[in-house]
């Protein structure tokens, strides 16, 4: 079939045909013929309280009745100042300032941005250098793709790309090892960021680290005198079981990016928050410190108003329960695997509602793996939709899944074992 659309993540020439979805509600996606899927990565980890929640549906429809859209420089309105101040009750630490954006990568780059223009503002001309981790992912503008690792996703524009050092996740094996790293870096005080998703890597395979090490680096570098940006556009509004992945380690970040979860995949929205500290380098009579960043659609009252009611959603007693429910239930079924079936999995990783399965064979999280395609194909053929990361399948379930929805995802997963990896 001819298609006019150019599809994201996707070599056209050699890909499937695209299901076509005509509806979708809760955790359903509805397809042609009566086909339908069980989407169990919230169709790209945003839809968090599952499809046409109708508390969201009717926010947006109140809104566009009285504003759909208004520029944001020089104008505000209810809905943005709302979320704004909803997210900074919420937010792991004690954060003064909401950036809007569209997305989760201009988020970060409005991150990068603060950070770096925080020291140009105090004519620190040193503090230039960026830290990240490896196999980490940012996004795909160019200055997320900067701090990102390399890999397939930006490797044609490597040569475009600003310097960025990439240190290991912490463990308790290499802290120290680290530690020396970033003062042999640092000796001369150039680095200005460092920039990090907290406990879990997302594309990069849903690679996990612990809390505790964490935290240990994160004072680390705090002490170096360098800002923290924490990435969660992913772990984000409850996916690691807590509202952020932050609050595991009880460490505030000095910037935090959000994004996918925040509207409940209604609409995108992107948001920076930052301390009083950062935002003070850019308070000035100079307009020449002025944070000069800016979309046509930043904070669109649409969004926003879808935003506001998620939240509420989120921090209802009853999504709380469900959440609790599926880390509950991950726990239980990555038991049942792990003594099923010993030979093929390699690893079995969860942090609150997201699971990971990582299998011996296959190629770690290339996207070019075969077995990759194989796994999607087999999933979508059996009614659930998962998206592996190579040799890597991760369970991250809208918050409304029901018990016997789940059922149905982990049995598909083990029949897959039983098929196409033993």
């Amino acid at each position: 079939m001819k298609y006019n659309i150019w599809f994201p993540f996707t070599q056209m020439k050699t890909a499937r045909e695209p299901l076509l979805i005509e509806r979708a509600k809760d955790c359903t996606l509805y397809g042609k013929e009566g086909k339908t899927y069980i989407d169990a990565i919230s169709s790209w980890w945003v839809n968090i309280h599952g499809h046409a929640n109708e508390k969201i549906s009717a926010s947006i429809a109140e809104q566009a009745e009285k504003l759909e859209q208004v520029i944001f420089a020089g104008f505000t309105h209810e809905p943005a100042e709302t979320l704004a101040e909803k997210l900074l009750q919420i937010a792991p630490g004690n954060f003064s300032k909401v950036f809007y954006s569209d997305d989760g990568s201009t988020s970060v780059e409005v991150a990068v941005k603060m950070a770096l223009q925080f020291w140009h503002n105090q004519g620190a001309t040193r503090k230039t250098m960026i830290l990240a981790f490896e196999d980490g992912y940012h996004g795909d503008t160019f200055g997320a793709m900067s701090v990102g690792a390399p890999s397939v996703f930006n490797s044609a524009f490597s040569k475009h790309l600003f310097p960025v050092h990439h240190i290991p996740v912490p463990s308790a094996d290499n802290l120290a090892h680290i530690f020396e790293t970033i003062r042999t870096l640092n000796i001369m005080g150039e680095i200005a960021a460092f920039i990090f998703e907290p406990l879990v890597q997302g594309a990069g395979g849903m690679k996990m680290h612990q809390p505790e090490d964490l935290k240990k680096l994160l004072q680390f570098v705090r002490e170096e005198g360098i800002i923290c940006i924490a990435d969660e556009v992913m772990t984000g509004f409850g996916r690691t079981g807590r509202n952020f992945a932050m609050e595991w380690t009880g460490v505030q970040p000095d910037i935090i990016c959000l994004s996918k979860g925040i509207t409940g995949g209604f609409l995108p929205l992107g948001v920076t928050l930052c301390t009083q500290a950062v935002f003070d380098a850019f308070y000035s009579d100079d307009k020449y410190k002025t944070l000069y960043h800016g979309h046509s659609y930043t904070a669109n009252p649409l969004a926003c108003a879808a935003a506001n009611s998620s939240l509420d959603i989120l921090l209802s007693e009853g999504c709380r329960q469900s959440i609790q429910r599926i880390c509950t239930r991950h726990k239980e079924f990555g038991k049942s695997l792990g003594s099923s079936y010993i030979e093929p999995i390699k690893d079995l990783r969860q942090r609150g509602t997201i699971l990971a399965i990582e299998f011996q064979n296959g190629k770690d999280s290339s996207y070019f793996d075969p077995l990759r395609d194989r796994l999607y194909d087999f999933f979508l053929e059996n009614g659930v939709l998962l998206r592996p990361l190579g040799n890597t399948v991760y369970i991250m379930p809208p918050y409304c899944i029901r018990d016997e929805e789940l059922e149905k995802v982990y049995e598909v997963i083990t029949e897959a074992i039983e098929k196409i990896i033993l």
